[in-house]
């Protein structure tokens, strides 16, 4: 006769596989890079931004359920010029006082080919919400610099949106219109007995 007690353990035990599969990672903004490019009359002009953070879930067992979380401090904009920079904050684009941030959230994760992915979800910029699709590269994971700490990383991402679209229309003729956003991410491991 089987004992009831062991059969909800092995029930319970079954129903958490899917949780195990599942690591969660945190963003290293010192090792990442959120960056754009946009064309300036005859050239182009690139710019950063240095604080952000976000998690990323990735189910080691099914990678389409897989998630991303991402917010940008626009605060942080950084093209090298201080001018420049303060300008971008002002109402005519970023509008920093009134869209402080700028969100990423995933609704989709999609394996294209081994180690290719399309990360599709909300993007916020400007108060504007828009669905777009990140194809980044999964470099794997490795042990971290500190002892039993492990990283992984998603490089090579880059989209291009129109700036149009998320309300932004000054200079036109004298800014483009299209805008590059390029990610490379490297992200710890979160200690599941930390959560």
């Amino acid at each position: 006769m089987r004992h009831p007690f062991r059969t909800a353990l092995a029930v319970l035990a079954l129903a958490a596989l899917p949780a195990l599969a599942q690591d969660t990672y945190k963003i290293d903004p010192v090792h990442s890079e959120v960056s754009f490019k946009i064309r300036h009359l005859l050239a182009k002009t690139s710019g950063r931004f240095t604080k952000f953070g976000g998690t990323i879930k990735v189910d080691t067992a099914d990678l389409s359920k897989s998630s991303v979380d991402v917010t940008i401090e626009v605060a942080s904009l950084n093209t090298d010029n201080e001018a420049r920079d303060k300008h971008l904050k002002t109402a005519e684009f970023f509008d920093l006082e009134k869209f402080p941030t700028i969100t990423f959230k995933s609704s989709s994760v999609k394996e294209v080919a081994k180690g290719k992915l399309e990360v599709t979800g909300d993007f916020t910029l400007h108060g504007v919400t828009k669905k777009i699709t990140f194809p980044i590269t999964n470099a794997g994971t490795q042990p971290g610099m500190q002892p039993g700490s492990v990283v992984a990383g998603f490089i090579d991402g880059a989209v291009t949106i129109n700036r149009n679209d998320f309300g932004i229309k000054t200079y036109p003729g004298a800014l483009g219109d299209d805008v590059v956003i390029s990610l490379n991410v490297e992200a710890g491991k979160i200690d599941a007995a930390k959560k």
